[in-house]
C-alpha cells in the first residue's frame, strides 16, 4: 500500500461523524487554469469557520469540466495542504464503472484522500441490478464512500426529501442531505447526520450553528433568502457569481456556465446586508460588478 494511502487512512466512524461538508468551489485564472493560490484560501477559509470536510471537483467544484489529471491534480493538493485539518472526499463519480474503479483505486485513494464520493448513473440508466453491482465493484472495506444520488427505483422511491431521509435513517442508513434549503429539518427532525453544502462556501459559519447548535429556525429562514437566490439556476452558477461579486474570486467562468445577470447581482448585494457581510466569506465589500468584467472561458 501506497504510504500516503496508509498516513491519510481514517476510520468508518470519523466518516459517519461529518456534519459540514462543503462542496467547495474550483476558481480560475483568466486562461482557464486552476487559480490554486485563491483556492489554497477558499479551503482555508471553510477550516477556519468549522466546515469538517470538503467534497473537491463535484458539480459545486466543476469536475464535469476537469480532465482526469486536473481532478486528481486537485484532490492530490488538498490532501498535502489541508489532509490534516479538513477530510477530502473526492468526487470519483463516473457513469463507466471501470473508470470509477480506476478514478478511486489507482488515482483518487493513492494520492492520499479520505473518502470517495459516487454516483448512480443519471444518463444512460442502468437497471436497478445494474445500479447495485456498479456500487458493489467499486473498492470497499477501508475506504468509505458516500452516496448522495440513489436511483428512483429503489424500494424507498415513494418517498423523496427528508421523507426519504427518514426512511433510510430508521433503517440504520448514514444519510447526509444534500440541499440546502431541507438541511436543517433534515438534521434534527429527520436523523440526518449533516449536510454536503454549496451555501457553506458563503456563510460557512453561519451554517455550522444550522448543523451543530441544535434547532434553530430563526436562523433557518434567516439564510433561506440566500439559498433561495443561489439555486434559481442551475448550480454552480449562483456561487461563482456570489464568490465573484465578494472578491475572493476572479471573474472567471469556464463555459457553458456564465454569471447571473445584473439584476440578480443587485439582489445579491441586497441579501449580503440584509444577513451581515461579516458572516460571508472574504474581507472586501460586496460588488455589482459590471457586465464587461467577467471572462468567458471556453478553450482552456
Amino acid at each position: 500500500m501506497r504510504s500516503c494511502e496508509v498516513k491519510n487512512r481514517t476510520s468508518v466512524d470519523d466518516i459517519k461523524s461529518l456534519r459540514l461538508i462543503t462542496a467547495i468551489k474550483t476558481p480560475y485564472l483568466p486562461d482557464g487554469r486552476f487559480d490554486l493560490e485563491a483556492y489554497d484560501a477558499l479551503v482555508n477559509m471553510q477550516i477556519e469557520d468549522g466546515a469538517e470536510g470538503v467534497v473537491v471537483g463535484g458539480t459545486t467544484g466543476e469536475g464535469q469540466l476537469m480532465s482526469w489529471d486536473e481532478h486528481i491534480m486537485l484532490i492530490a493538493r488538498t490532501v498535502n495542504s489541508f489532509g490534516r485539518l479538513i477530510k477530502v472526499i473526492g468526487n470519483t463519480r463516473s457513469y463507466s464503472t471501470r473508470e470509477a474503479i480506476h478514478a478511486t483505486t489507482e488515482r483518487g485513494f493513492a494520492v492520499g484522500m479520505h473518502a470517495a464520493l459516487h454516483i448512480s448513473p443519471y444518463r444512460g440508466k442502468t437497471s436497478l441490478e445494474g445500479s447495485v453491482a456498479h456500487f458493489e465493484s467499486a473498492p470497499h472495506g477501508s475506504y468509505h464512500y458516500m452516496q448522495r444520488t440513489i436511483t428512483n427505483r429503489t424500494r424507498y422511491s415513494s418517498r423523496v426529501g427528508n421523507d426519504r431521509i427518514k426512511q433510510y435513517t430508521d433503517n440504520r442508513i448514514v444519510v447526509w442531505s444534500g440541499n440546502d434549503d431541507e438541511c436543517h429539518d433534515a438534521r434534527w427532525d429527520y436523523g440526518a447526520t449533516g449536510v454536503i453544502s454549496v451555501t457553506s462556501n458563503l456563510v460557512p459559519g453561519l451554517m455550522r450553528q444550522l448543523l451543530f447548535e441544535g434547532k434553530n429556525p430563526s436562523l433557518n429562514s434567516k439564510i433561506m433568502p440566500l439559498v433561495n437566490w443561489l439555486f434559481q439556476e442551475p448550480n454552480p452558477i449562483g456561487l461563482n457569481t456570489a464568490l465573484a461579486q465578494l472578491g475572493v474570486v476572479r471573474l472567471v467562468f469556464r463555459l457553458p456556465y456564465v454569471p447571473l445577470p445584473r439584476p440578480k447581482r443587485e439582489e445579491f448585494v441586497n441579501i449580503v446586508k440584509e444577513i451581515g457581510r461579516e458572516h460571508f466569506v472574504g474581507e472586501k465589500d460586496v460588488q455589482v460588478l459590471g457586465d464587461d468584467e467577467f471572462v468567458l472561458v471556453g478553450r482552456y
